[in-house]
This record gives C-alpha cells, sequence and structure tokens, in this order.
C-alpha cells in the first residue's frame, strides 16, 4: 500500500492524536515535531528517523525499506549532534529532519544534565 494512501486513512482518525487549543498534535513513535503532517509521521514513510530518551543519552532510531537500526549516543552533546547529521544528512536518509533530530536529542540531553550547584563562598567580616 503506498503512503499516500495509508496517509489519507490515517490523517483524521488515529490513536495516537491529540487534539488541543485547535491544533492536532500525534504521539506516534518516530514522530520528531509531534505535529500531525505526512512529512513528521513515523507509520507511514519508508524512511524514518527517530529520537528518544535512553538511560544516559539518546536512543536514535532509523527505519529504512524493511531494516531498522537503532543507535545508542551517550558520548557528549557534540558527538551526538555529529552523529546525527551523519546518519541523516549524510546517508541521504531523512535530510529534511535533520533539525528536527538535533533540536529534539538537544532538549533530551539539555533534560538529562544535573545543574551543578556551586557553593558559595562566604567573607569573614573583620571585628
Amino acid at each position: 500500500m503506498s503512503a499516500d494512501l495509508q496517509w489519507s486513512i490515517i490523517r483524521k482518525n488515529s490513536s495516537f492524536l491529540v487534539k488541543s487549543l485547535g491544533t492536532t498534535l500525534s504521539k506516534e513513535p518516530n514522530n520528531l515535531s509531534g505535529k500531525n503532517s505526512f512529512k513528521a509521521n513515523g507509520l507511514v514513510n519508508k524512511k524514518v528517523v527517530g529520537v528518544k530518551a535512553g538511560d544516559k543519552g539518546v536512543v536514535l532510531t532509523t527505519r529504512s525499506r524493511s531494516k531498522t537500526s537503532s543507535y545508542t549516543l551517550n558520548k557528549g552533546g557534540r558527538r551526538t549532534i555529529k552523529t546525527i547529521k551523519a546518519v541523516t544528512a549524510g546517508s541521504h536518509l531523512r535530510p529534511d529532519l535533520t533539525d528536527a533530530a538535533i533540536r529534539k536529542a538537544s532538549a533530551l540531553l539539555r533534560s538529562q544534565s544535573s545543574k551543578v550547584n556551586t557553593k558559595r563562598r562566604s567573607r569573614k567580616f573583620k571585628n
């Protein structure tokens, strides 16, 4: 079944749809932006890129034809972004989703890092 036919079937009727304040969002797996659109849909497209949170880092999931690959990226922020660029745009998988994948991975890494509290020094007063 073609992707266009699948999209026309599930566009308005899907268990992943969330309608709020006049906008329609989607909670399906491998949807990077959360929008209910053909471009961002992770179910009907032949080539799919998905980013989700892992234990320490992010998990990058790709699907091309019938092969699904999953990569755990936990070596740091810059290296994670470099790997996402190489997998999406470098291998011509989905270069249009590179920016959305980097944004989602950055947000996940930012939420996983703990804020370091620095100890405040207090000066001793001379009497």
